[in-house]
């Protein structure tokens, strides 16, 4: 009996001196960045969203000890059907744990199917539809950087008080520019506003000079414009052109990054407002880690940058703290623990899938308000969390309404 009392004892010592590697499949942790890396929106995400992610390896290596994590990287060029393929071979060939970013709400959309099959995580950037989180919502899909709920509630629920408050928007026409105006729309009404008109341009567009001249031939207090990146800046250029910063109508971005203003310039988007997740200025906290990041892309990270640091680091954490990489140990320990890092604070992920922070409005500065280099956003207001994102008893994600019947 001793001598089996002493092997048992023996074999279960081994076992617990067994590297943490042993537990994780393949003896690695993969992840999968994917995003815009050479279109429009290649400066809100692309290369500096890998370098976000890389960065959150490399600070978490100390804690990882033995672990192995590998990145895998590729450019989805907008197409749903190139991301899906993508993803689709990464799961079955390069066996990933993790996508990573996406940034994109068709291809999002795309992967959050892939996602459910196979039951692998998702950590979505900037993706705007609210689709995501809404009836296509999944387990293991989770909405890190923004909605186009929260993107317009900040600008829509605080610029507009009754009908003399009116909109017009011009939008990018796919599925991010669509839901961005259909959202934004149902709460000019709710809050007493009226909307005036919406257009829709190619994602290819360069010219904006027919849909501005609408906008302003509707003489519309607000002209919210739900496209981003290069879209943006050539749109702000063309309404400095067209004489449209008069002070008629005010602009809104329902979507800026500050590489957005940085590659235009103040003079072009001064004055322009805008709901953001993060800001490089914000704190202490913020600009240690955007100078950390701007010394080696030379360039402060955006928002959905910030993000992804956030997102990977948040994952790694329920890898080092379960010991495994197994997709529903991971998410069980994500979604019970909080966020607390430079991007988000006691953030947590709602049962519809979106990380609950808070956002700011911003406006841009002028030259002569601004006071160093970066130094482009003025806040005007904390959104709060309960206030940015859509009540979660008003969704229509399935995870939700099964929850909201067992209360």
């Amino acid at each position: 009996m001793k001598i089996v009392i002493r092997t048992c004892l023996a074999v279960a010592a081994a076992l617990t001196a067994l590297p943490v590697a042993a537990q994780i499949s393949d003896g690695v942790v993969k992840l999968g960045v994917i995003n815009d890396q050479s279109g429009p929106y290649s400066s809100l995400t692309g290369p500096g969203a890998v370098l976000a992610a890389k960065i959150a390896v490399e600070d978490l290596k100390p804690q990882l000890g033995d672990i192995k994590v590998e990145m895998l990287t590729a450019d989805h060029q907008n197409k749903p059907d190139v991301g899906s393929a993508i993803v689709k071979r990464w799961f079955d060939v390069e066996k990933i744990d993790a996508v990573v970013d996406v940034s994109n709400s068709s291809v999002a959309l795309a992967v959050q199917s892939l996602i459910r099959e196979r039951n692998k995580v998702a950590l979505y950037g900037i993706v705007g539809t609210t689709e995501l989180t809404g009836r296509q919502c999944a387990a293991t899909g989770f909405s890190w950087v923004h909605d186009a709920y929260a993107l317009v509630s900040g600008p829509t629920k605080t610029l507009t008080r009754g009908a003399s408050d009116t909109w017009y928007f011009v939008g990018a026409d796919f599925e991010f520019g669509k839901n961005m105006v259909k959202v934004a729309k149902t709460l000019v009404a709710d809050h007493g506003g009226r909307t005036l008109g919406e257009i829709f341009h190619p994602m290819s567009e360069l010219d904006y000079s027919s849909y501005l001249l609408q906008a302003k031939s509707s003489q519309a207090t607000f002209v919210a414009f739900a496209n981003a990146g290069s879209q943006l800046v050539n749109t702000m250029k063309q309404w400095q052109e067209f004489g449209m910063q008069d002070g008629r109508q005010k602009p809104i971005a329902t979507l800026l990054s500050i590489a957005d203003v940085h590659a235009a310039g103040l003079d072009v988007m001064q004055g322009l407002t805008a709901t953001t997740a993060w800001y490089w200025n914000l704190n202490d906290d913020t600009r240690a880690f955007a100078h950390r990041f701007f010394e080696r892309f030379k360039a402060m990270p955006t928002e959905s940058q910030a993000g992804m640091y956030s997102a990977v680091t948040h994952y790694l954490k329920a890898v080092i703290a379960t010991r495994s990489d197994a997709t529903d140990t991971v998410v069980r320990w994500m979604r019970a623990t909080p966020v607390n890092d430079m991007f988000a604070r006691n953030a947590r992920l709602r049962e519809d899938g979106k990380l609950a922070h808070d956002f700011l409005l911003v406006s841009v500065k002028s030259k002569a308000e601004s006071k160093a280099p970066w130094d482009y956003y003025r806040i005007d207001a904390v959104v709060p969390a309960s206030d940015a994102f859509l009540p979660l008893d008003a969704s229509d994600c399935p995870l939700v309404a099964g929850a909201a019947k067992s209360r």
